[in-house]
């Protein structure tokens, strides 16, 4: 057996994140059957234009998605793999090196504007349905 040390590891390469993530992949499906967009004016009056800028709630909304949808235990491992997962990235509208937020930035917004609101489970019950509505 002979043992290849030349690698492709190091290779540079011109190459779009979308080109990465398979057509079929199913973060394509649901990015295609749903527009997020609805989630800004109900969450409008939880934001403040002062100060250091949110992280975007439709990406709070979508890294909390990505948990459910493929079954990851907890946010903090949530956030590990959106870090290494390309088609995660993609899906939060993310590039090679933006950074993640640490996990617990979701967890201070959370309880910071959803704790005590419904508006949570109004997202996701809309989000259903525009699934469900789609097929």
């Amino acid at each position: 057996m002979t043992r290849n040390n030349n690698t492709e590891r190091d290779q540079l390469e011109v190459i779009a994140i979308d080109q990465l993530v398979p057509q079929d992949h199913l973060v394509r499906k649901i990015e295609s059957a749903i527009d997020f967009s609805f989630i800004y004016p109900l969450v409008e009056k939880l934001y403040s234009t002062l100060g250091r800028p949110s992280i975007d709630p439709v990406v709070l909304i979508k890294m909390t998605f990505i948990q459910y949808v493929f079954g990851i235990r907890s946010m903090r491992q949530t956030i590990k793999e959106i870090e290494t997962n390309v088609a995660y990235r993609w899906f939060l509208g993310f590039g090679f090196y933006t950074e993640v937020p640490h996990f617990s930035t979701f967890g201070k917004n959370y309880e910071r504007r959803f704790k005590e609101t419904d508006l949570f489970e109004q997202i996701f019950y809309r989000i259903l349905k525009e699934i469900t509505d789609k097929g």
